[in-house]
């Protein structure tokens, strides 16, 4: 049985009038006949149940759902009823709608937070496989590399090595000269209170030599070679002048990765030895001006105190630095993508990542050479 259902249209104003009893059973039809109803021009929309009896919750439902969903439209709808056990239907239903809604946004923001982070551990993560393939590769290429002598391209290592180590002598330097000044500095004030002038030397020697000449080296290439290397090899990328070589028979690991590699783990020991002897030269100024300790007997006490074994920890430490920054600005420059943006954000990423991997790989030496008491 059809319910009887009335339009009314003035204007922009279209009067729904509903009368008898709405039940679940009514609804199809309802919904069916108020559809196909052209609303095109309605500004106004009024539903009068002022000739309801009864409605169940599912009609009640339909109802509140019609009004938002043309208030949605931007068509005013209003509800006309007198009848207080119909309005106290819709009412419930109303607020049963609206604290639904509010759980639900709630819900949802909560998961999308909690789906976001995981999806971000999910992806660094995942990010770190495609890296360990590159490894992977890299050693099988070096492997090979390194099977025959005549293998060996002694020009490009030469010509990275001018690149990444011999121009960066002049800002490695200066950055561990000023470190010498600056750690010689705060701690001469410290050791002066207590009349201890002299022990300056223990410490400058073992946290230069030992610590900070081979991190401070480290983070100085990392910013400025490993970085260059993203660019680098991210620009040929975009060229294609990697497929280019690819077509033509040449292996990019062996002409692009591996000298760049090698060519850093050469280098990386020397610059180290550079900024032993900057970062120690930076101290015996500052011990000679603050402390009046010359410089023959801070270098007395040097050979006096400070082990051998302090210098080859911070030497040794320099290839294994190098194979990071080198592996890691490689690896970001071969994940460029088709366009200028994806240079800089892999760039950025590299420096980032060489910086920290190169502390954790310093913090692991630290601890394992503590618990060895070397």
């Amino acid at each position: 049985m059809q319910t009887p259902l009335h339009f009314t249209q003035s204007d922009s104003l279209l009067s729904i009038e509903l009368s008898g009893e709405l039940t679940l059973y009514s609804i199809t039809p309802l919904e069916k006949q108020m559809r196909q109803r052209d609303v095109v021009g309605i500004t106004r929309i009024e539903i009068n149940l002022m000739s309801v009896t009864f409605i169940d919750t599912a009609t009640a439902i339909f109802l509140v759902k019609m009004e938002e969903m043309f208030s949605k439209r931007g068509v005013e709808c209003s509800l006309i009823c007198e009848n207080k056990t119909l309005l106290s239907t819709l009412e419930l239903v109303k607020m049963q709608r609206i604290i639904t809604n509010l759980e639900t946004q709630s819900q949802q923001k909560k998961s999308s937070f909690l789906e976001k982070k995981l999806k971000d551990i999910y992806a660094y993560f995942y990010s770190f496989i495609p890296f360990i393939t590159f490894l992977g590769k890299l050693f099988v290429a070096k492997m090979s590399y390194l099977k025959s002598f005549k293998n060996i391209r002694f020009k490009e290592i030469a010509y990275e090595i001018n690149e990444s180590a011999v121009k960066a002598l002049g800002i490695v330097a200066l950055t561990s000269f000023l470190i010498g000044l600056v750690v010689a500095y705060q701690s001469a004030f410290q050791l002066k209170t207590y009349g201890a002038n002299i022990f300056i030397v223990d410490m400058l020697g073992i946290s230069i030599l030992r610590e900070l000449a081979p991190l401070i080296t480290a983070i100085v290439i990392a910013g400025r070679s490993g970085s260059a290397f993203t660019a680098q090899i991210g620009a040929m990328k975009i060229t294609q002048e990697l497929d280019a070589m690819k077509t033509m028979g040449f292996d990019p690991f062996a002409f692009l990765v591996l000298p760049r590699i090698i060519a850093l783990m050469i280098a990386m020991p020397i610059l180290i030895f550079v900024a032993d002897i900057m970062g120690m030269l930076g101290g015996i100024i500052v011990a000679n001006a603050d402390l009046g300790i010359s410089s023959n007997l801070f270098l007395d006490r040097f050979r006096e105190v400070i082990a051998a074994k302090h210098f080859f920890i911070g030497i040794i430490k320099g290839p294994f630095f190098a194979f990071l920054i080198a592996s890691i600005g490689i690896y970001r420059g071969l994940s460029v993508q088709n366009d200028t943006q994806s240079i800089g954000f892999n760039t950025t990423k590299s420096v980032v990542e060489s910086i920290f991997v190169v502390i954790v790989c310093d913090a692991l030496f630290s601890i394992a050479l503590t618990n060895l008491g070397i």
